[in-house]
């Protein structure tokens, strides 16, 4: 499903930042979610929770932003709006 392939490209952002920034774990990540990404936010919770399992994120709390521009030309895309690290 299209929502798998975006969560994976994250969670690969995600760990990349964490071992550049020189950190151990992610603690908080912001996400926006495109307006045609296709996924709630309750449904990208549910998926990136069983996604985190195991990496660096496993710990972290999710912030989920709803996008509503259909225009945008992120429109389609899960974005790693921001990450922080302990």
């Amino acid at each position: 499903m299209h929502e798998f392939s975006l969560l994976a490209d994250l969670m690969k952002k995600i760990d990349q930042v964490v071992k550049e920034q020189g950190a151990g774990q992610a603690a908080v990540i912001t996400v926006k979610l495109g307006a045609l990404s296709h996924i709630s936010a309750n449904h990208f919770r549910e998926h990136f929770d069983h996604a985190k399992r195991g990496t660096v994120a496993a710990n972290a709390r999710l912030e989920v932003i709803t996008l509503d521009d259909e225009t945008d030309e992120h429109a389609q895309e899960i974005l790693l709006e921001s990450l922080e690290v302990e």
